[in-house]
């Protein structure tokens, strides 16, 4: 009919990759350490191939023991495609304050891993920017995914390695014992000699007890 135009035609969706047979190779991503008032936050990323998990065991680190957790550590070394640790340190963490830290310390975790990674599950509820390929956020997904779940022990186990190193260097403060979180015994300490230089001075007790020997 003169005048008449065909509608356009849609162009095709790009498929995705279960559509196109290829199963793809998640980075399962977490952190340990956002609450202490020491120390790194320490980011994990862990990528396996597609298929089953080579590694038996897997959970959620904070419900595995600490000699399950340091036994599964060099498994997934061993057994993943790819993994990466990032340690963001204490003045880094004052610096850019804790999210952006963590967000931070996981887009630099996933580049460690990206030549592999087709995508990403990142624990939690929020997706770092300028990531090098497509992520979703999964909240409670270190008790859904077995790639975050590796991410979670590598993290932890690592974490709390570094906190032994810092406990030799600052004994009087029991970084051995509570890896920096603000139990009754890290307070009383942090009261009593004042903070380290590994003590996040933009946490709130922190910065009491600094601003309070300034009285």
């Amino acid at each position: 009919m003169p005048g008449h135009r065909r509608p356009p035609v849609p162009s095709p969706q790009p498929l995705s990759l279960r559509e196109r047979g290829h199963e793809p190779r998640i980075a399962g991503i977490d952190e340990a350490g956002r609450g202490p008032l020491a120390g790194p936050v320490v980011v994990a990323a862990v990528v396996f191939a597609p298929g089953r998990t080579p590694v038996n065991g897997l959970d959620d680190s904070k419900v595995l023991s600490e000699k399950q957790r340091e036994a599964l550590y060099p498994r997934i070394l061993e057994r993943a495609l790819a993994w990466k640790i990032v340690f963001v340190e204490a003045d880094e963490i004052d610096q850019r304050n804790i999210l952006q830290a963590t967000l931070h310390g996981m887009r630099e975790a996933l580049l460690g891993v990206a030549h592999v990674a087709d995508c990403a599950r990142i624990d939690g509820n929020k997706v770092p920017k300028d990531l090098p390929c497509p992520a979703e956020a999964w909240v409670g997904g270190d008790a859904r995914d077995r790639s975050i779940m590796a991410a979670s022990i590598l993290a932890k186990v690592a974490r709390d390695a570094r906190m032994l190193e810092l406990h030799a260097k600052y004994p009087q403060y029991g970084f051995d014992r509570h890896k920096g979180y603000p139990s009754p015994l890290h307070l009383a300490a942090l009261r009593e000699h004042g903070p380290c230089p590994q003590h996040r001075r933009s946490f709130a007790p922190v910065r009491a007890v600094i601003e309070a020997s300034c009285l």
